[in-house]
């Protein structure tokens, strides 16, 4: 019996369908609008510091996740989300802080996406319908207050939608690097390179690979499964699975950015940042295919809109438990001034127009990396119970550079830059 007992665990550690349909979870979490803005950044800095952000892309992502992971499987309680893990080992004041933290890990890219959705369709109009351009303040309204209306009136089925919108939107992807292929050029390749400031380049292009790879929105669900499901196995379980949507990740979106990059010029890229449009609302703009030309912005559009509606039932979840951890207001009013903030503020945002690629840079990705990279590293210095989930010596240390230096790179450049 012992012995029939030892192979079912060892079963349980080998590949098996559900598992491949967390890792399409979990990647599917990290494609969203962030790719599309992607190639811009890492392109910026010229083809070998690329590959080297290739390269290292993987062990980023996988370490910080896998650990994230662990740090919610290290908690007591055998039901415990990312949440409960915080309380137990950090406290009430511990709980406080993450909390303000993660809330300002998502806010502002619910600001980003409505900067994206609002540029990606004026482009649109104005390049592939020839349309006149409608002033910002009403798109912006309209278009924020469709994809809001959308999320409160019908969650349910949004989260249906964008679960399986994200499939097709990859395949269209993939498809579309593939017919870029013809159209790859060497001239980005002989750009001559500054080897010399090569290092300063990949550090100030990590902020935007940490946000284009983060998925650790799910994390704490998934781990939560895996822990029900696998019992002690779950550890094992949750470094498999991560580091298969990992993998995938970096072989798909990689491609995806390689193909983009090489298909345009450094003064193309260069273009498509001060127009604040994603790459591939540039690329319809340029090209006289009408694949492009009509997928181009419809992908922009989709990848936009799925990733508010994760974004938007966060952060509003966020400032709803905010407010009431420090209010006596009824909870129904709560609700409704953190939905009337967060829209009346990306409005605001969306008129405002700020670079979407300043926004991730400076806003977003410090606030990821403080969360995905650094609390579990810490915890696991710090935290007994962390203690038999520690990851390798080497693993931990390059999951805190990296993390650290997402968060320098950001005061590097808006200080020194």
């Amino acid at each position: 019996m012992q012995k029939t007992a030892v192979a079912v665990n060892s079963n349980k550690t080998k590949w098996a369908y559900q598992d491949f349909t967390w890792a399409l979870s979990l990647f599917g979490t990290a494609v969203g609008a962030g790719i599309l803005f992607l190639p811009i950044t890492a392109g910026a800095g010229g083809f070998w510091p690329l590959v080297i952000l290739a390269l290292i892309a993987f062990p980023m992502t996988w370490f910080a996740h896998k650990s994230l992971a662990r740090f919610v499987l290290s908690s007591s309680k055998k039901d415990a989300d990312i949440t409960d893990a915080v309380a137990e080992h950090f406290g009430k004041k511990g709980t406080n802080i993450i909390t303000v933290a993660y809330f300002f890990a998502i806010f502002p890219i619910v600001l980003i996406y409505g900067v994206g959705i609002t540029n990606t369709v004026d482009s649109f109009m104005n390049h592939q319908l020839g349309m006149t351009s409608i002033p910002r303040w009403l798109l912006s309204g309209v278009l924020i207050g469709l994809m809001t209306a959308s999320v409160v009136f019908g969650k349910e089925l949004m989260l249906k939608v964008t679960s399986v919108l994200v499939y097709p939107l990859v395949f269209i992807l993939l498809v579309l690097s593939i017919y870029l292929i013809p159209d790859w050029n060497m001239s980005m390749v002989h750009t001559k390179t500054d080897w010399s400031s090569m290092p300063l380049v990949i550090w100030l292009a990590i902020p935007i690979i940490v946000f284009s790879f983060n998925h650790s929105p799910i994390i704490s669900q998934f781990s939560k499964e895996q822990r029900r499901v696998y019992g002690d196995n779950a550890v094992k379980k949750t470094d498999m699975i991560t580091g298969g949507a990992a993998m995938m990740l970096m072989v798909f979106v990689m491609f995806f950015v390689f193909s983009v990059v090489l298909s345009m010029t450094p003064a193309q890229l260069s273009m498509a940042k001060s127009d604040n449009i994603s790459v591939l609302s540039y690329l319809a703009n340029i090209k006289s295919s009408p694949v492009i030309s009509y997928l181009g912005p419809i992908i922009a559009l989709a990848a936009i809109t799925s990733s508010y509606f994760g974004h938007f039932l966060g952060a509003h979840e966020g400032l709803t438990g905010l407010i009431k951890s420090r209010s006596t207001m009824p909870v129904k009013k709560i609700e409704k001034l953190s939905l009337a903030f967060i829209v009346i503020v990306t409005w605001i945002v969306a008129i405002i127009n700020p670079s979407i690629l300043d926004m991730i840079e400076s806003i977003g990705s410090p606030m990821i990396a403080a969360i995905l990279f650094l609390l579990p590293v810490f915890a696991m210095q710090c935290v007994p119970a962390m203690a038999k989930y520690k990851t390798s010596p080497i693993a931990q240390v390059f999951t805190a550079i990296c993390g650290i230096a997402a968060i320098t790179s950001v005061i590097y450049g808006t200080f020194f830059s």
